[in-house]
């Protein structure tokens, strides 16, 4: 049925198995920032703002904040917030479960790897291009369409074929999420970030685009640099890649095999491309998220199945297979979300957001600038969804900046930065994209820390470069 050099997914575990170095455990870290949490709840001074609800979206009211008894969470607080974290994560952890079970039933035709085959032979020395022309495409989709969790699922079918280019899952991972993440970041169209804090802010639907045109070309630049570079060194010393689930040596066996690509390949390829098309037009013309998406690829799997002639309990058990292997991404997400829980019941979120907008205030406005930029990415650690970032801080930043001095339009431009940078570091969906290929979440971390750095200098000169220039309309 399938070829038993196909690159499977394969149990992460499996995988990290005959490694001896050992990094940091994941659910360690986050469990001790859940601790450190749960004491803050003790320590800090409990706060709300009121709230009003405006278009759909719960919006703070910049001036309502005030202190409230103390609601220190207990111990049960404690052990009921991980669960909790997993209900409020679900609809993010099943559509991680989800496109995993669809590529299971699509890896198991063999169709994966005969497209490998195919486009390693039609590339041949042109591989090259690839890696800025497909971070391109991902930062426009990001940067236009607000993109960003909808290109998960490229990273199935690039990753296997960038390895079998002979470069590595950080390559593959890096020209998705590092790609898409330039373009989300500068945000040139993004109705997500741009369009909802603009109008929080009372700013014209997409203005004061043009200093975010130069960020998305800089931005683009410094990510096609990054991800080249450690590609180039991969391509001459493959001992220094980091393949995840992804074994080099099949690949190389791979590309030496007859395979070729049948036309029940090309269908169920057409089939992928046919569903993306789809949940394209979804997403821009209809608005859909994250549930319909992972309703496309319930359907996605089926029709592969269908193709593949499978029967329901073939078609099933690599369903099963392909979900099992991100078990492990799922569950550091859905125990992330866990400290968001702890926060909101001690009730110092608000508090954090309200001391946090008062040292900015008593800050130069230069500094103050890149002190909200600061705030934001953290406070991205708690809200991960941009909507809900804006809808979150907007109200408070956009009055605060007139108080420092600081155009509205900077204020988005401070948001938009602080949202999009962190988006490929917070366990979210870069935990998602890193399971999809076996690959540690710390060792994307740091390989991903040197970019980060520069993405933040790049952004903090933007920044001053919009405080000097009064960036607006206003």
């Amino acid at each position: 049925m399938t070829n038993n050099m196909a690159p499977k997914v394969v149990d992460i575990r499996e995988a990290k198995a005959g490694k001896k170095p050992k990094e940091i455990n994941v659910f360690a870290l986050l469990l001790g920032l859940l601790a450190i949490c749960v004491i803050l709840t003790y320590i800090m001074p409990t706060g709300e703002y009121e709230r009003e609800v405006v278009d759909g979206r719960s919006i703070v009211k910049p001036d309502s904040f005030h202190f409230i008894k103390a609601d220190p969470v207990g111990f049960m607080g404690i052990l009921g917030s991980i669960p909790a974290g997993m209900v409020d994560a679900a609809s993010i952890m099943f559509f991680l479960l989800i496109i995993g079970g669809a590529y299971g039933v699509l890896n198991s035709t063999g169709a994966v790897e005969a497209f490998i085959v195919t486009m390693t032979r039609k590339f041949g020395s042109k591989e090259k291009l690839l890696i800025p022309v497909l971070m391109l495409f991902f930062a426009l989709l990001g940067s236009l369409l607000g993109m960003y969790e909808e290109t998960l699922p490229y990273i199935l079918i690039i990753t296997p074929l960038i390895v079998g280019l002979g470069y590595d899952a950080l390559t593959g991972l890096g020209i998705v999420l590092v790609g898409v993440s330039a373009g989300f970041t500068t945000a040139i169209m993004n109705p997500f970030t741009v369009g909802v804090a603009q109008g929080i802010a009372g700013l014209p639907p997409f203005s004061g685009m043009g200093l975010r045109i130069a960020a998305f070309v800089v931005m683009y630049i410094v990510s096609v640099i990054f991800v080249y570079r450690h590609a180039m060194k991969v391509k001459q010393d493959p001992s220094l890649g980091e393949y995840g689930t992804i074994q080099r040596e099949q690949i190389d066996q791979l590309l030496k095999s007859d395979i070729t690509l049948t036309r029940k390949h090309k269908l169920i390829l057409a089939c992928f491309v046919l569903n993306l098309i789809i949940l394209g037009v979804g997403v821009v013309k209809f608005g859909w998220f994250i549930n319909e998406i992972a309703g496309m690829f319930i359907i996605f799997g089926i029709a592969i199945g269908l193709i593949a002639r499978y029967n329901i309990n073939t078609l099933v058990d690599e369903f099963m297979k392909g979900s099992q292997a991100l078990i492990y991404g799922a569950m550091i997400i859905g125990v992330a979300r866990g400290i968001v829980i702890v926060l909101d019941q001690g009730h110092i979120m608000d508090t954090i957001l309200y001391y946090a907008s008062t040292l900015i205030k008593d800050l130069p406005p230069s500094f103050a600038a890149i002190g909200m930029m600061v705030f934001d990415s953290l406070l991205h650690i708690a809200v991960p969804s941009g909507s809900g970032m804006a809808a979150l801080t907007m109200p408070i930043m956009s009055p605060l900046s007139d108080i420092i001095g600081v155009t509205r339009q900077t204020a988005v431009l401070i948001f938009t930065f602080g949202d999009g940078i962190f988006n490929m570091i917070i366990p979210g969906i870069a935990v998602a994209g890193a399971a999809l290929v076996g690959v540690s979440y710390i060792r994307w971390l740091k390989w991903l820390f040197p970019l980060v750095l520069v993405q933040y200098a790049v952004a903090i000169v933007f920044v001053i470069i919009a405080y000097l220039t009064k960036y607006g309309p206003f």
